[in-house]
């Protein structure tokens, strides 16, 4: 029996014959001349599958290639599993864990029983070479449940042993690579000859592992650390230790005891002290800096932020007045467009920073100003009277996307400015080899807040993903290692909250939607983490709130 399948290659539909049973990594070989990039990982009938899966029925399909988002976590997630099979196969009782995203690359710690050195990095990257130019299969094997837990437990893996059990799917994808195995999330490559493009560098007490980036995805960029992000990640590691919970299956535990309203307390505990510590240092600092500028990308939690920030502000005496960059679009007539013809209010050039800069120069040399209002619906500025300033030591706080780039405030030397960078930096990880990407968590906040607070739909939230994305690549992270301050908003608990929340709004994406891709991965996703009920037990001011409403702000 014959299949129909219709291809897209270059917005064009290609329809072809193929035998039933016929493997992706088949037909792909069909149109890889079609194709300027790499084919990695293809969708069929809107649902991600990897190029080992088998077709029998009449689809439609869409190559992924390897200058998109997704088709780089498909490589990163292969290159990955590649630097984990020379691990084991160069050391013995060694252990891997992939712990976050940082530098252009993966931070890995491996744990020898002694410090890794310069020359475990050659011999494993050696290794890996080797690997990739023996073109070893990477063979995926779906398994039954029960035997994938006899598997994990033999190699003493117990947190991929409880995460397996608490899924409620009856088989178990399982990728091999020579002796290795590995349960993975997501797709991956199928032979290690095309995992050429990589490169690792010793950092700190592991090692980066990097790949291209979508920009160009023929080379590995060179390596440049970011010495204060990594701060904040060792921070965030810290904060895990504090609640003994690292891991999905560490927190689900909590959650079946009812004993996660402990995490929850300690955990919105650390943030109200972290946050304090920021204002103490901001007090100490006023009599020169007086200009606060807060950024992060979307669904970071900077609104909350900047109001819990005020509040620990006036414990220390000090009443800060905010200054919203909004209020500084040009009319709308001199707004810049994108590549799209749209307006581009991301943009740096969207701002009036000249007008911006000249208020707070003003206002540093104590004087009055009127700031504007901006008329989103009009497109037009607009005054209505708000003469606003600043006493001596008084500072002024700016929320803003633009906040970490020195051209938004080109006018006020350095020193008279403290720059605070807010992320969501997830603490927590599926298990040692699976880490939580800060996008998924950012994203999954989004939907819910979108839908609670602009009515928006899940497919609306992810149709404007890749642009919100695209804004803050280009706009806030170049600009990370400029901050003072780094503060990761991440609450270790969140996802069992999101939740419920999440996955009703993403089961009414349907099929038939290109979105419904990324809305099955998010749910699978959602699906390792155990509820959390009560949201009445979360403070209302956790930034959480934010997002799944009843906040006090």
């Amino acid at each position: 029996m014959n299949i129909k399948v219709i291809t897209k290659v270059k917005n064009r539909d290609i329809e072809k014959i193929y035998r039933r049973g016929i493997s992706l990594k088949e037909i792909r070989d069909d149109f890889n001349n079609s194709h300027s990039n790499l084919i990695v990982a293809a969708k069929v009938n809107n649902l991600i599958k990897d190029l080992q899966a088998c077709l029998y029925d009449d689809c439609s399909i869409e190559f992924i290639e390897l200058n998109t988002e997704f088709g780089l976590k498909v490589y990163q997630r292969s290159i990955t599993f590649l630097l984990i099979v020379a691990i084991y196969e160069l050391y013995r009782n060694v252990k891997v864990t992939v712990e976050h995203s940082i530098s252009k690359g993966l931070f890995c710690e491996v744990y020898l029983g002694r410090n890794l050195t310069s020359i475990d990095i050659k011999e494993i990257e050696a290794k890996m070479s080797e690997i990739v130019l023996e073109k070893r299969p990477i063979l995926k094997k779906t398994l039954p449940k029960a035997e994938a837990l006899e598997l994990f437990k033999k190699s003493g893996q117990a947190e991929k042993v409880s995460l397996i059990e608490d899924l409620k799917r009856e088989l178990v994808s399982v990728y091999y690579c020579g002796n290795t195995y590995d349960y993975l999330y997501g797709p991956m490559l199928s032979n290690t000859a095309e995992l050429s493009l990589f490169a690792l560098n010793q950092y700190r007490s592991g090692l980066i592992i990097r790949i291209p980036e979508i920009t160009n995805v023929k080379i590995v960029p060179e390596f440049s650390p970011q010495e204060k992000l990594a701060d904040i990640f060792n921070e965030a590691e810290k904060w895990a230790k504090i609640l003994q919970c690292d891991y999905v299956e560490k927190l689900n535990a909590y959650t079946r005891k009812d004993e996660i309203y402990d995490i929850v307390r300690i955990s919105e505990a650390l943030h109200e002290k972290k946050i304090a510590q920021i204002a103490d240092f901001i007090v100490s600092h006023t009599s020169q800096a007086r200009i606060i500028l807060i950024a992060g990308p979307s669904s970071s939690g900077k609104t909350t932020f900047a109001q819990r920030l005020r509040v620990q502000l006036r414990v220390n005496g000090v009443v800060p007045i905010t200054i919203s960059l909004d209020d500084y679009f040009h009319n709308r007539i001199h707004t810049p467009k994108n590549e799209k013809g749209e307006y581009d209010f991301e943009s740096l050039e969207a701002l009036d920073t000249d007008l911006f800069n000249q208020h707070l120069v003003e206002l540093l040399n104590g004087k009055s100003v009127e700031i504007p209002y901006y008329n989103f619906v009009t497109g037009q500025r607009e005054y209505k009277g708000n003469i606003i300033q600043i006493e001596p030591n008084q500072p002024v706080l700016i929320e803003g996307i633009h906040g970490l780039n020195e051209r938004l405030t080109s006018k006020i030397p350095r020193n008279k400015k403290l720059k605070i960078y807010i992320s969501a930096l997830t603490q927590l990880a599926i298990d040692g080899h699976n880490r939580i990407p800060t996008t998924d968590a950012r994203l999954i906040r989004r939907i819910v807040r979108d839908h609670k607070f602009r009515g928006s739909s899940a497919v609306k939230t992810l149709k404007q993903w890749p642009s919100v994305r695209n804004g803050e690549e280009k706009n806030i992270f170049p600009f990370q290692e400029e901050a003072d301050i780094m503060f990761n908003s991440a609450l270790i608990y969140e996802l069992g909250v999101l939740k419920k929340h999440a996955e009703p709004l993403l089961r009414e994406v349907k099929q038939t939607e290109a979105e419904y891709a990324e809305s099955s991965r998010l749910l699978d996703f959602l699906e390792y983490f155990v509820s959390i009920e009560n949201d009445d037990e979360i403070p209302v001011n956790s930034i959480l709130k934010e997002f799944i409403g009843k906040s006090c702000f």
